[in-house]
């Protein structure tokens, strides 16, 4: 049996194992996508309905409309006459009708009883209309929209619910797998036991978090407070106690696949960055007798559930993504060209920006396609460390394009800015950055050929290879098509957590059905007449959905402690040291640089805009500068601490797809050398924050060409 054969037999017997492990994750994301696509159908249904029914608002709900029951054309003259009775007694027992005036006005009355009248034919006027109009047609199409907008809601209104049981039920997978995010990898029996006590230590004071918070709800429940969405601490102590005894359990298995030998130093590095957060935070909140305050923030993050659950599908598309050839099929148009490999780093962050924009973060698209980025840098001649550093930089290079859902999170937060404005300057901060990289990679990489192959060798090449593409670039236009047209909605920041799913489903399903083609870790089978080519659509679902698993628990917990982590610096008061002003704006811009980049290098990016919402933001604006310049700088000064060593997180994730670096000079070079792959990126992203944070304020030119926007009136 060939090798193929065998792993295609071994993957064929984990087919058990991935679907207990994918299906309840299958689900939530499933449900997600529901609830997106359930609602933008549901409001395209309305205005069908209403465009093509009158009254349709009414007729969905006709069966609820009570019958009229006023008379349309009663006798005014004995309607009168018994009002005017009634009068009499009630004036005969009022002491006091003397005083006030006890005349009867028959002319007021006969004109408020034709008043009545005249509505009253009004309401059955409308009533048998309705009725007219209450057709089959439109009982069958009320069902149907009717049916759809309680499942919506049913869906919508538990996001809370969604939330906590994917970061749990993630979480635990994180846990079980140990792929908790860390400074590095687990390589001893030691580093071993240190991180799971960490785990286990963490994981214990979240359930005690979560039990006191309970309990304190539970006390002011019972006092008459009205309070909503208990339930959540049900969940969240019942989850947090399932990751305590996971990770004890881990505690008394001892690892047989790892060295006996390892040093305290490197062990405590190879602590998850989330139970570093957990520890810092609980020690923190106990010592002002806040006791509780971990799970305090977790609820507040379940305000927000909506964008962390986006967050969930957007992994989801990038493990689907990884599961399928488009990005070979990509490089293929690239390589008939031979770059050398400074101008293939440069076209690399191009072509990777926008994907990195439809992924929702940085991180996401470095688990998706990290891989296939570092072994084409590698195939073309790049260095090792040269491929490390562009690998880790691609992540970067398209959170300000549009539909990036971290500049949608800073839109939605604050009224200052738009997703417009942001959008419109993130494209040319992408140029910026590409120009900086392509400037120190000529200065900084070392003498090698900048010779291509020409375009009359090259271009037949790129054009052949483009073939291939065409059923990808027809899959992408039929699903944007059919929203269009079906929902009257085009591809934005919006839409596109729902998009993008389907988009990614639908390509797999063409790659296994219609092009034959299997995993692509699998490579392509060996075919023959009587041995068919596996397709193998569900099992690449699965395993998408299995690999998204781990990974969604890794990010959502370090995003959930950064939220903590930032209540905890909120509370600590050190950010109020910052005064309120500082008289000059360069002062303010170079400590809000050096303020920004230093939560970008401890914080991730979602738990960071919350914190930077709500404490820096107002200083900024008081002192002067822009919404939009203060913005486009906190989000680029985010990317660069996440390339900035201790944590550099996109390194961390590089280094999780990719490995840990093998070559000569990465191990026994010179300083440079074997640190190149985090001196590099810290220039560039450095270079073009230094150039984003202070140009604009220098001229009304230079904020016109990268910022694209009129300046806005600040209030101070």
């Amino acid at each position: 049996m060939s090798a193929h054969s065998d792993t295609l037999s071994r993957s064929g017997s984990l087919s058990l194992a991935r679907w207990l492990s994918s299906l309840p994750m299958l689900v939530i994301l499933v449900l997600t996508l529901l609830a997106s696509v359930g609602e933008t159908l549901h409001s395209r249904l309305l205005e069908v309905g209403s465009a093509t029914w009158p009254d349709y608002f009414n007729l969905r709900v006709i069966d609820r409309l009570e019958q009229p029951r006023c008379e349309q054309h009663p006798d005014l003259g004995q309607a009168v006459e018994v009002a005017v009775r009634a009068k009499q007694a009630e004036l005969a027992e009022d002491p006091f009708a003397d005083v006030f005036g006890g005349q009867i006005d028959r002319e007021a009355i006969h004109e408020s009883l034709r008043r009545q009248a005249e509505t009253c034919r009004g309401e059955w006027s409308r009533w048998q209309r309705l009725q007219a109009l209450n057709t089959p047609a439109v009982t069958a199409f009320a069902t149907m929209e009717a049916g759809l907008s309680q499942a919506v809601i049913m869906v919508t209104g538990n996001r809370r619910v969604l939330l906590g049981l994917m970061l749990l039920f993630c979480a635990a997978a994180a846990t079980l797998r140990r792929q908790h995010i860390s400074l590095r990898p687990v390589e001893s029996q030691q580093d071993d036991r240190v991180a799971t006590v960490a785990q286990l230590v963490a994981n214990a004071l979240l359930t005690l978090s979560a039990w006191l918070y309970r309990q304190q709800e539970l006390a002011q429940a019972a006092a008459g407070m009205p309070l909503a969405h208990l339930f959540m601490h049900d969940i969240w102590v019942t989850g947090f106690g399932l990751l305590t005894v996971i990770s004890a359990y881990q505690l008394s298995q001892s690892r047989t696949d790892l060295s006996r030998t390892g040093s305290w130093p490197r062990a405590l590095l190879s602590v998850p960055l989330y139970s570093v957060m957990c520890l810092s935070a609980a020690l923190q909140f106990m010592f002002h007798g806040f006791y509780h305050g971990i799970a305090v923030y977790l609820n507040m993050m379940a305000e927000l559930s909506a964008l962390f659950l986006s967050l969930g599908l957007y992994v989801w598309v990038g493990m689907l993504l990884a599961r399928s050839h488009l990005p070979r099929k990509v490089f293929d148009v690239i390589r008939p060209w031979q770059l050398p490999p400074k101008w293939l780093g440069v076209v690399v962050l191009l072509l990777t920006a926008l994907p990195t924009a439809y992924s929702g973060a940085s991180g996401i698209f470095i688990l998706a396609a990290g891989m296939t980025l570092y072994r084409e840098l590698r195939r073309a001649g790049t260095s090792e460390q040269l491929a490390l550093a562009t690998t880790a930089i691609s992540g970067s290079m398209g959170t300000m394009l549009r539909p990036c859902l971290l500049v949608v999170i800073v839109a939605t937060l604050n009224n200052s800015v738009t997703t417009d404005e942001l959008f419109s300057a993130g494209a040319r901060v992408l140029l910026l950055t590409a120009l900086v990289y392509t400037l120190f990679v000529l200065l900084l990489g070392g003498r090698s050929s900048l010779k291509t192959a020409s375009p009359m060798q090259a271009i037949p090449g790129m054009l052949r290879a483009l073939v291939p593409l065409l059923p990808y670039i027809a899959a992408f236009a039929a699903v944007v098509m059919v929203w269009e047209l079906l929902l009257d909605r085009g591809l934005d920041e919006f839409s596109a957590p729902a998009i993008l799913p389907l988009v990614m489903l639908l390509i797999l399903a063409m790659e296994r059905w219609l092009l034959k083609e299997a995993d692509p870790d699998l490579g392509q089978p060996e075919t023959s007449p009587d041995q068919p080519v596996p397709v193998g659509y569900r099992q690449a679902v699965l395993r998408a959905t299995d690999d998204s698993t781990a990974l969604i628990g890794a990010l959502l917990m370090l995003m959930a402690l950064s939220v903590s982590v930032g209540g905890l610096i909120e509370r600590s008061g050190l950010l109020e040291l910052f005064p309120d002003s500082l008289g000059s704006v360069w002062l303010t811009l170079a400590l809000l640089m050096g303020m920004l980049v230093l939560i970008g290098m401890i914080m991730d990016p979602y738990g960071a805009v919350l914190l930077v919402n709500a404490t820096l933001a107002p200083i900024a604006l008081g002192n002067g500068i822009e919404p939009l310049h203060f913005w486009v700088m906190t989000v680029l000064a985010f990317e660069m601490g996440y390339l900035t060593p201790p944590v550099a997180l996109n390194h961390l994730l590089t280094r999780q797809v990719v490995g840990v670096p093998v070559a000569w000079e990465s191990l026994h070079g010179t300083f440079w050398q074997r640190n190149f792959r985090f001196i590099l990126p810290v220039l560039v992203m450095g270079s073009a924050l230094l150039i984003v944070t202070f140009l604009p304020q220098l001229s009304e030119t230079a904020r016109s060409l990268l910022l694209a926007s009129a300046p806005q009136t600040v209030l101070g």
